[in-house]
């Protein structure tokens, strides 16, 4: 077959087309945006008719990939790790509802926070909601397990969770690829009740995934993605997750342990290789990329007698961050080479926002306008404008979580704190700013909404947003009164003119939206070399 050299996330793409997938549900979110993007790119998928367009959030992208599931064909949906967080109540639910196609939830975790708020370990989900889940060790596991992820979803009847972290989303290898399956054909399932989640129901199917877990332990303990390597230096044993199996042998050339090692890529826990290397062994060391969710559990389960357990909660490795090959090293005691002191001379280079944003002319102006109100705050949002906390705008004073920037303003509002200002992006708008934007309606909140417009997802590689075209009649939807909702346009020749604008809805005593809008300067120069391109044809 043919062998490509993939990033992580472009296997997950290329096995789920190759496994007979039907459709991907997403939201854009460093590590995982990539997945989506590559099957949008593919000529194959597009052959295929496969569904790929972003939603407008997690929940939303969640909800449909089930309903695809339902209707017998396979889907996938992705994330970053925060996105589970916001599909949370469905993606608890679904492992009660069960699946009918295979569906896999491909969840890219971030430790280190390159791009992100937490570093939190998406494991715990599918821990805390009795599903399996899968965690590659390296780019052809990673293509080959979506495959197998909707091979189990089918069989089991759950879904299955993905875990990969950014390591492995955006790191290169070999990836050979195998025959391309059909999609399914619709159907239905067999159980009308199924999906229909009465207390009565609820607890019957609760019931039944309790009684299935006997099985998907014995499925982690037959998987060829889970093994028992044995060695003959039994002082130490090791359990390596993931990717930190892969980090663990890189501190050997002919990549062969001394230790017995448990390499574990398939969850739940396969009990009796872990059982048998606790036996075997003086003491045994957890490598898990992310948080120590299974160390601690194996503190519990296994910890008899004097036996020593070793990972991220003794110091062995960092309580954060990302592993590596080095720290690995050190943690079995190896002498590991230490890099050069950065010098003093070298100084740090923050973020910016790019030359040319339309977010730096409307933080000017919204800054020069908020003079006119001292005490008043201004409550951010995640996107590109969280740069506005830092010099030389210093502007805002919180960044919580998709859509907190409303409901935020509108909370310290009602603690008479005033003016109270929010800033959010376009995409967050129509991703979770919607609901919040309501709740200050219906109790006609003093608060202004400043949606910061520059009609693209920008801090993820300028997506397709929801938003574009629909805010203003959103917004009137909603119940913001149509005089006091404000378009201006973010250039310097307009500032003392955004300024007014900025202070006039600021001093109003109720809703107000003010929507800066141009272009994102990155997607701007995109779309014009593309066009250049497309007329040098």
């Amino acid at each position: 077959m043919e062998k490509l050299l993939l990033l992580g996330d472009e296997a997950i793409a290329l096995g789920a087309i190759d496994a007979g997938l039907s459709g991907v549900y997403a939201y854009p979110g460093t590590p995982s945006t990539e997945i989506t993007e590559y099957i949008q790119e593919s000529k194959l998928a597009k052959e295929r008719g496969i569904r790929s367009e972003w939603c407008a959030n997690e929940k939303t992208a969640m909800e449909a990939a089930l309903g695809m599931s339902y209707a017998g064909k396979r889907a996938l949906y992705c994330c970053k790790h925060v996105g589970i967080n916001v599909a949370a109540d469905c993606f608890v639910n679904s492992a009660i509802t069960g699946t009918n196609g295979g569906l896999v939830y491909l969840a890219a975790d971030d430790p280190s926070m390159h791009s992100s708020q937490n570093e939190q370990d998406s494991r715990f989900y599918a821990d805390f909601a009795l599903i399996p889940a899968l965690e590659p060790s390296n780019q052809q596991e990673a293509y080959d397990m979506v495959r197998y992820g909707f091979e189990l979803s089918e069989k089991h009847k759950v879904p299955v969770m993905m875990r990969v972290t950014t390591r492995m989303a955006h790191s290169r290898a070999g990836v050979e690829r195998r025959e391309m399956l059909p999609q399914n054909e619709k159907s239905y399932p067999k159980d009308k009740m199924q999906y229909i989640l009465l207390p009565a129901v609820a607890r019957r199917q609760y019931k039944a995934l309790l009684e299935k877990q006997a099985t998907l332990i014995e499925a982690s303990e037959t998987s060829g993605y889970n093994r028992y390597i044995d060695g003959p230096d039994k002082k130490l044993g090791i359990i390596a997750c993931g990717i930190a199996f892969n980090y663990l042998m890189e501190n050997y050339p002919d990549r062969k342990c001394p230790h017995p090692v448990v390499k574990i890529s398939q969850y739940p826990m396969p009990e009796k290789m872990v059982n048998r290397l606790f036996d075997e062994c003086d003491e045994v060391l957890v490598l898990e990329e992310g948080q120590p969710l299974y160390e601690r559990l194996l503190r519990g389960l296994l910890n008899r007698g004097c036996k020593k357990i070793h990972g991220r909660l003794d110091g062995a490795l960092p309580r954060t961050g990302e592993l590596s090959p080095n720290l690995v090293g050190k943690a079995l005691g190896m002498p590991m080479p230490e890099g050069m002191p950065i010098p003093s001379l070298v100084a740090p280079r923050p973020p910016k926002l790019c030359d040319g944003c339309p977010h730096i002319d409307s933080y000017t102006a919204l800054n020069e306008a908020m003079k006119s109100f001292p005490g008043g705050r201004v409550f951010s949002d995640i996107g590109c404008y969280t740069l506005g906390a830092l010099p030389p705008f210093e502007a805002i004073y919180s960044t919580v979580d998709m859509g907190a920037s409303i409901t935020m303003a509108k909370g310290a509002s009602e603690a008479d704190l005033l003016p109270s200002v929010a800033v959010i992006g376009d995409s967050t708008f129509t991703h979770s700013g919607m609901t919040g934007l309501l709740d200050c309606c219906v109790d006609n909140a003093n608060v202004t909404i400043v949606i910061l417009d520059n009609e693209i997802t920008g801090m993820t590689g300028s997506q397709k947003s929801s938003a574009t075209g629909r805010i203003e009649s959103i917004c009137q939807g909603i119940g913001v009164a149509s005089e006091h909702i404000r378009v201006i346009n973010p250039l310097k020749k307009y500032f003392e003119e955004n300024v007014q604008v900025f202070k006039e809805e600021i001093g109003y005593k109720g809703v107000s939206v003010i929507i800066p809008r141009r272009e994102c300067i990155v997607a701007l120069n995109k779309r014009l070399k593309a066009a250049k391109k497309n007329q040098t044809k």
